[in-house]
């Protein structure tokens, strides 16, 4: 085992190496196993749409720079250089996880290098991870609420002090993890070692600290064990794997601590949970690390495991938007078919982990669905979170407000440019910055097309290069072409992922259902010539020998669709939403003559659909009469009224004013005009 002050040689995999700007560091370690299918690295993908490109354009000019600055404002790096005593004062903030926030935005940042060189960016970095690493203790601990003299006396939460004395509270693993994604995601962009350094020293501390006969508590808050896995890809220390691998054994072990219970996941192995229980975000950081760990070691109960928790989560738990966690009680998942609206919880962050977790699991299957999901989460859930100018963020994304009621972090109706507890910005800039990463994906002779973006990859194939190019303009209509331009002639299997929207699936399970008939169906074609063909997983297989010129056009009608919800969803008996492809749709005050509430969608109400590129940055609105009630002269019945609705995409309500917005409208006339 190294000493503290010794260096560790960095192997990244060869595409990473490949892929990255930066000098080729070190060969690629010995791999014995790991998930079959790779995702394309996002430096070879190209997003060139009207729909993404702007979105992940305001993310790398706009919150990238917002989230630094804000770190700065709040202290959340002067905290670093007091701990390494290049400053005087007191722990700023209330929150031990607050460097984990400097952690985030680091690792967006090193994401954007990548893609384009930034020398005021990487400057910035520069100047933060030397204060990162200065503050870092000589045996490798980092953890500045701690580490600050004064910090046990502050106002403020979630602190271990002295170190490792509250593991389940403290968040010491929940940063170190959350500083391991950055590092790693550092020294790709760069090349550069500082804060992969100050990372490994870390880890190698935790290995000494943690483990069978140490000391043999999990972290409260999962994220080590994805960060863990993340060091060991690219440094093959064999230690860092085994430590992610005992956290994960060790949860619901009361053999060497004493358990947290459900909201922690820590309530029973987990090897033998079957639900979805506890905390929304640190339960899909936990299936992310089983499956990291699984894929790694062949550990099939895990697989098995967050299978069975996959399936209870989308037939009970999940949101029509692909939002989680239905509770603002612990942040958490509540119970089956519990998915309230107004008060619906749905935490920025535990969207973008509920991607992270699904993205894993089609990298372990192969299988569309968990594809879908990813999809309707990133649409919907994930790009409400943040306004089109970049600078301001949802903590909590319900499905109706009455624009009064304070469902966010810090009180407020409305999107905001910084929270006390900020989680939420900084997960929202790295997740955009590697978006590019959920469109492609490759395993040996098997191309994937997951997303439907406009742009294109290129890729080492079947021996040779490979180039596609997507022609679309998705999510607005449902014409895709790809181009294949193999270097010269290759046969290998083109995956084509036939969304299930598009074959009369809103969600993989029975949570929810199309009212209405679908339409013509979906048309795929290879060179002008239609292809009928088998779904294998969700996709379309096109085996065959690829040449240069060769396209496949894919034709997904778009009609508007009424969803309606499993019985048991009582918050939406007798209510219907509305989506268009991927898109999921709300209603807004300010679109509907200054209520939303008295709306009623009857079932024979013709609806369509109309693009309108003057509004909200561009976007497809739904448009039809529905009817308005109003009480009547004599308040003793309901007078109804037509009513011109329109509706806009879920993903960019709340741009006009803290208003009344509703996804779920009443399919009768009631006199309940209550909020669900």
């Amino acid at each position: 085992m190294r000493g503290p002050g010794a260096r560790a040689r960095l192997r990244l995999p060869a595409f990473m190496l490949l892929c990255c700007a930066a000098p080729a560091l070190a060969e690629e370690p010995a791999k014995a196993r790991d998930y079959a299918i790779d995702p394309i690295p996002l430096t070879q993908t190209e997003i060139a749409d009207g729909f993404w490109a702007p979105r992940l354009a305001t993310n790398r000019d706009v919150s990238i720079g917002h989230a630094i600055e804000s770190c700065r404002r709040t202290g959340r790096i002067q905290n670093f250089a007091v701990a390494a005593g290049l400053a005087e004062g007191k722990f700023q903030g209330r929150y031990g996880f607050d460097d984990s926030d400097v952690y985030k935005v680091i690792e967006g940042a090193s994401h954007a290098l990548r893609l384009a060189a930034d020398p005021e960016l990487d400057r910035q970095l520069d100047e933060i991870i030397a204060k990162i690493a200065a503050a870092q203790q000589p045996d490798g601990y980092l953890y500045t609420a701690g580490q600050i003299a004064e910090a046990a006396e502050a106002p403020y939460c979630c602190v271990s002090k002295p170190r490792w004395a509250d593991i389940q509270g403290g968040h010491e693993l929940y940063n170190a993890g959350h500083l391991f994604e950055a590092a790693v995601a550092h020294a790709q962009a760069t090349g550069k070692r500082t804060l992969l350094d100050v990372a490994t020293k870390y880890a190698d501390l935790l290995t000494r600290v943690f483990g069978p006969g140490r000391n043999m508590a999990v972290p409260g808050h999962e994220e080590v064990e994805i960060g863990l896995v993340k060091l060991y890809r690219v440094t093959g220390k064999q230690e860092y794997l085994s430590l992610a691998r005992f956290f994960l054994d060790q949860r619901g072990n009361a053999a060497g601590h004493k358990l947290y219970g459900p909201y922690s996941q820590d309530h029973a192995p987990v090897v033998e949970q079957s639900s979805a229980v506890g905390h929304a975000v640190r339960a899909a950081y936990l299936y992310s690390g089983m499956a990291d760990v699984a894929a790694l070691t062949g550990a099939e109960g895990y697989v098995a495991a967050i299978d069975r928790i996959w399936q209870d989560v989308v037939s009970s738990k999940l949101y029509v938007t692909g939002g989680i966690g239905a509770t603002h009680k612990e942040e958490a998942l509540g119970d089956r078919y519990e998915l309230p609206n107004r008060m619906a919880y749905a935490e920025t962050c535990a969207a973008i982990a509920n991607a992270m977790w699904n993205q894993r699991l089609f990298r372990l299957h192969g299988d569309a669905r968990y594809v879908d999901v990813i999809e309707r989460t990133a649409y919907n859930a994930i790009l409400s979170s943040v306004a089109l100018g970049g600078d301001r963020f949802f903590y909590v994304n319900p499905l109706a407000s009455d624009g009064k009621y304070a469902f966010n972090a810090d009180r407020s109706t409305g999107r905001r440019p910084w929270f006390t507890c900020a989680c939420c910005p900084p997960n929202v800039a790295r997740f955009l910055a590697s978006f590019a990463e959920y469109v492609y994906a490759r395993r040996e002779r098997d191309l994937y097309v997951n997303l439907f973006v406009a742009g294109g990859t290129r890729v080492e194939l079947a021996g040779q290069r490979v180039r596609l190019r997507q022609a679309t303009q998705y999510p607005w209509q449902g014409e895709v072409t790809i181009g294949v331009e193999p270097e010269h002639e290759a046969e290998f299997a083109l995956h084509v992922r036939i969304p299930g929207w598009a074959r009369e699936r809103p969600v993989p399970s029975d949570l929810y259902r199309y009212l209405d008939g679908g339409g013509r169906p979906y048309t795929i074609s290879v060179n002008g010539q239609p292809q009928t063909l088998e779904l294998v997983k969700g996709y379309a297989v096109l085996q065959r020998k690829w040449r240069a010129g060769d396209s496949v056009t894919l034709s997904l009608p778009m009609p508007v669709r009424r969803v309606v919800s499993h019985d048991r969803v009582a918050a939406n008996a007798g209510r219907v939403a509305l989506e268009r492809g991927p898109v999921v749709y709300a209603v807004e005050a300010v679109d509907n003559g200054g209520s939303v509430f008295n709306l009623v969608l009857p079932d024979d109400t013709e609806l369509s659909a109309e693009h309108r590129p003057g509004l909200l940055g561009g976007v497809s609105v739904i448009t039809g009469k529905a009817l308005a009630l109003f009480p009547s002269e004599d308040g003793r019945s309901v007078v109804t009224r037509e009513h011109a609705l329109v509706a806009i995409p879920y993903n960019v309500w709340s741009h006009r004013g803290e208003d009344q917005m509703q996804v779920w409208l009443p399919r009768r006339v009631s006199l309940d005009f209550q909020i669900p």
